[in-house]
């Protein structure tokens, strides 16, 4: 498998065709039939989980299989490999600025609306090079005021992290099902703020105690391609 997640970012004046796209791109996606598992979402500000919306920058995320998306010679190939021609087309249209990974999922676990959106993975696996992760999680409505409460001081830990490069919230809906997703050096520094960040390990032991979310998913990848605007 390998995933294709692509930031928008929409001119100030353009933010009412942002919100359109979110209804009108899922048409495209649902209906190729080369897309295992897609997902329209928003973004937040500070670059990790977070109930401020960032109104002009948006992604988009497509599961497909590996034999999908080879014999690409740019981003704009890439693009309407992964997204068809409607979807690149319109951000051209509002002379938008996207950054695409392209991501091969090595290791994870949990479940994305109760699917395995990236197959099925193990665990662990021997890759110790440069990844990126994908945090994200439903959190249960009585938990949400103890999930809110502990994310600033865990996201300014991360920005502070050895080895960390760069972050983005993004999500479905920006109280409840929310994810992170992050790029390192390698996955030892990665390791390294997970486990041994005091403010990080202390929280990912009260998810666990308390209970938080309702649904959870981890999943590491590594980096194929990057393509900034």
């Amino acid at each position: 498998m390998y995933a294709v997640l692509t930031l928008i970012r929409y001119k100030k004046r353009f933010i009412y065709f942002a919100l359109l796209a979110m209804a009108l791109h899922r048409l495209p996606l649902w209906l190729n039939r080369r897309v295992r598992f897609y997902k329209l979402l928003g973004c937040g500000k500070g670059g990790t989980f977070s109930q401020t919306t960032d109104w002009q920058q948006w992604a988009v995320l497509v599961v497909m299989d590996k034999t999908e998306l080879t014999g690409f010679s740019d981003k704009a190939s890439l693009h309407r490999k992964a997204f068809g021609k409607f979807i690149p087309g319109w951000w051209r249209l509002f002379g938008c600025q996207t950054e695409t990974f392209l991501l091969e999922p090595i290791e994870g676990h949990g479940s994305w609306d109760g699917k395995q959106a990236f197959g099925e993975l193990p665990v662990k696996s021997d890759y110790e090079g440069p990844v990126a992760v994908l945090t994200r999680a439903t959190i249960r409505r009585s938990k949400r005021s103890r999930f809110w409460e502990h994310v600033d001081a865990v996201s300014n830990e991360m920005r502070k992290a050895d080895g960390f490069q760069f972050s983005v919230g993004i999500g479905e809906n920006p109280w409840l099902k929310q994810a992170t997703f992050s790029v390192w050096e390698s996955k030892e520094h990665m390791k390294q703020f997970a486990y041994k960040m005091p403010k990080h390990a202390d929280v990912v032991q009260k998810t666990r105690k308390e209970k938080w979310y309702s649904e959870d998913m981890f999943v590491r990848f590594r980096v194929v391609e990057n393509w900034q605007e």
